[in-house]
Order: structure tokens, then sequence, then C-alpha cells
């Protein structure tokens, strides 16, 4: 990118808006040099979890795929096998196969591991173990989530992913045209006008093209965020828009512990409250039971039955459907087999069904393939877009500076930019506290030692 040469026929105007242009071109500059890297590893880890059916599919086939035989043993019967093979286990969840030729799947807990066991529903063969915490796939969705970091690793990608927003606002507004008319430059990158408009152009014209879906990619999992999610989940609780209390069957829970505690639910059921069964004398119900359950209310295919943790625990039926249309989280009593919840897309709120329709967007599954291949290209864009602006970067930095756009001296921050920032910290409020600490080491260190003042710029 150019640097800037005010004419000496400017008008104040002219001035003010040049002088506005080099403070947002650095704002863009430091937001860019700081979360570049932690938005390539999201990008990079986000394109390829995508194809997260198709991978596993073709790792595990071997424990997936079965040969339909006639009919299959009742799944209390699989467990039984499962058991034989592992006395000293505790088990935690059934998947019934979704398909004719899928194998079950029975979670367990063995020697403080986390277990899945892939059966064969017509013969009880065991095809194989998997343990959770080695999942290739889901240590990919940890360092896309988290960093692989807990929660300052969570906090830290929900911070890049807030400013990349704020990289999306101030790079359009860097791009937008003023004095030129033509599409290149704009739409169209400028191939044969020297190596800085060259990378200027290959950075800021995809960028353009792809703001929408970069956009889209943020705010869709954003949701999924520690700290901003959660604050959604709950606002959305209060407000009446996330879930309604009517989808209780009779009295409300006396729990207050949350679904994703016991759990993996939707995101729109992660924060309901769980109910409790009544402890009574009678026997629990069969697995056998609880699937029989879930076939009469229709459950989609490719659901989880959690067994319940203690004598007032509940069986939790949920299931993560390609389309948000079909999820649903089902809380059965232990003993009686009452449906005491049965909570679906229908039941959601509209906060909810926009953001469960945005995350199965977001993972590629709600349309397949094209999803699968459009959320691809926008990664891929982003990849490129951070690597195009770190070799315009190096191709205009001087050899003892960092190279940042100077700010102009007497620079004072236009009102609606200021009402902006405002807003935007408050809006996401990681954004608004890095931006506190920013300006905390610019007043009390970076302006105190000229030498590291010259170099950053």
């Amino acid at each position: 990118m150019n640097t800037i040469k005010p004419q000496s026929k400017d008008t104040p105007t002219q001035g003010r808006s040049q002088a506005l242009f080099r403070a947002i071109w650095r704002w863009h500059f430091y937001a860019g040099m700081i979360f570049s890297p932690f938005l390539v590893i999201l990008a990079v880890t986000g394109g390829v979890y995508l194809f997260k059916p198709q991978i596993e599919a073709m790792m595990y086939k071997d424990w997936y795929q079965v040969e339909a035989e006639g009919k299959a043993l009742n799944p209390s019967a699989q467990i039984d096998q499962v058991r034989q093979a592992y006395p000293d286990a505790d088990i935690t969840r059934y998947r019934p196969p979704e398909e004719e030729s899928r194998s079950s799947e029975v979670g367990i807990t063995d020697d403080g591991q986390s277990l899945t066991v892939f059966v064969n529903p017509y013969n009880g063969t065991i095809l194989g173990e998997l343990n959770n915490d080695k999942r290739l796939m889901d240590r990919l969705e940890e360092i896309h989530g988290e960093l692989m970091a807990g929660t300052w690793g969570d906090r830290l990608v929900e911070l890049a992913a807030c400013w990349a927003l704020i990289l999306l606002i101030t790079g359009i507004y860097l791009w937008w045209p003023r004095e030129r008319r033509g599409v290149f430059g704009t739409i169209l990158p400028r191939l044969k006008a020297g190596k800085r408009t060259f990378w200027r152009d290959l950075h800021a014209v995809p960028a353009f093209w792809l703001s929408l879906g970069i956009a889209f990619l943020i705010l869709t999992g954003l949701p999924w965020s520690g700290f901003w999610g959660e604050q959604v989940q709950k606002m959305g609780v209060e407000a009446g828009i996330g879930y309604p209390s009517a989808v209780w069957f009779g009295e409300k829970p006396e729990s207050t512990v949350p679904a994703k505690d016991i759990a993996d639910v939707p995101w729109a059921a992660e924060q309901r409250p769980v109910p409790q069964s009544e402890d009574t004398s009678a026997a629990p119900l069969s697995i056998d039971e609880v699937v029989a359950i879930a076939a009469d209310l229709q459950v989609h295919p490719g659901y989880d039955i959690f067994f319940p943790a203690d004598a007032k625990g509940v069986y939790t039926l949920s299931v993560f459907p390609a389309k948000s249309t079909d999820e649903a989280t089902l809380h059965v009593d232990q003993y009686s087999g009452k449906v005491l919840s049965d909570y679906r897309f229908d039941d959601y709120g509209p906060m909810a069904k926009i953001i469960a329709t945005g995350i199965t967007l977001h993972k590629g599954t709600h349309f397949g393939l094209p999803n699968q291949l459009a959320g691809l290209i926008v990664c891929i864009g982003i990849v490129a877009i951070a690597v195009t602006g770190i070799i315009m970067w190096w191709k205009r930095k001087p050899s003892n500076q960092l190279g940042a756009p100077t700010l102009p001296r007497d620079f004072k921050l236009v009102k609606g930019v200021g009402i902006l920032v405002i807003v935007l910290g408050l809006l996401f409020p990681l954004v608004g506290l890095s931006l506190i600490l920013v300006l905390l080491l610019d007043w009390l260190v970076i302006r105190h030692i000229p030498s590291l003042k010259k170099w950053l710029g």
C-alpha cells in the first residue's frame, strides 16, 4: 500500500480525511501483525475440520462399516458384549447405528480413560476401541477452539476472532475507492503495476470479495466461545429468545445443573437445567426401552443416549444432525420412562434458531459438499490475505523500524469513529479490555522509551 503524501492544495477537510485514513491504517496494521498468526491457525484447522465426516469415515472405516446380516441384536445384548470385554468399565453412552451398514458405539470409562467401543450390531463383535482424548478431529477442534490451552486459549481465540471483525471493517475502509474509478485495484487486482501495488491488490481485492464469508464464519463461530458465547446464551434465556420454559412437561426441574455438564448437547440446549428422575424402588429402564422411546418420538438417526450418572439422573438423548432443523435434546426419567423434556428446533427461540443454523453452516454440514467447499474457499482466502499482508509489510518496512504507518500529529479521533470504537468495545468486552491495555501500554511504557517509540513508529 502506497504512503499517502498530502498535496499542498488540500483543504482542511481533505487533510482530516487523510489523517483519519492513516490512523485507521495504523490500527489495521497493528491488529494484523498481532492476530494474523492466530487467524491462520483458525483457518487451517477449520478448513480441515470442515471435512470431518469424510476424514473419519476413511480413518475408521474398519470400525464404522459393517455388513448387514439380517436383524440386529438388541442394544442391551450389544452392551453386554462390551461388559464382558471390559468388566471393570462403566457404561456412559450408547449410539445406535444410523444406517444398516454402520456400527454401534458404546461409550465407557475404563481405568480413568474415556473410550468409544465400536460394536457390530448384527453379531455383537467388538470391532475396535478409540481413546476419545486421542481422537484426531477432536484434537483439531480443540486447537481450533482453544489452541489446546484451556480457558486462556479460548479467550485468546475469542479475542482474535473479534479483532478479525475490526480488521474487516478497517480493511474495507482502506480499500474503499476514493480517486480510482476503474475496476482494477478495486474489484480486480492490478498485476502489472509494480510489486508494491501488486501485493497490495492481492491483499485487498480478495479480502473485499471474501469479506461477507469471513464475517459470517466469525459471527457463527463466536457462540462457541467460552465468554462471549456463554453470555449470549444467558441473555437469550433471560430475554425469552433462547429457549422457552413451556417445553417442560409438568413442573420445572429442581436441578440447576446445565445440560452441557452431563452430556454433549446442541448449543441451544447447553444452558438448560436438567430435570431429575423420581427416586423410586422400581427397576431402571433398559437401554432397549429407551431406544424404543426414541423411535416412537422419531428422534433423528445418529443420536446418542447418555446414561444417568446417579439415582436421580436421567437418560439424555441428543443429536447433532447435518441440519439444525433436526436437532433434539430429550431427558427421560430412568425409572418410569416419562419424557421430562423434549426440546427441538421448533421449540427454540428466534435467536437460538439463527445461531443453531449458523453453527451447522459454519461446520459445513447444512448443505453438504457445496457448504464444505464454500467454507474451504473462505479459509484458504484468510490464509492468503494474511500471507500477502505480511509480504506487503516486509517489502515496505525500513531496516531499522517496524514499519508501522505513522500517526499524524495532533490527530483527533472523529466522533463517529470514536462511537464505533466504544460500541465494539461494549459489544465485544474482550476487545474493549484489549484496547484499554494497549492505551495503558502506550501511555505508561512506549512513550517513555524513545528508542522503542521510534522503532514502533
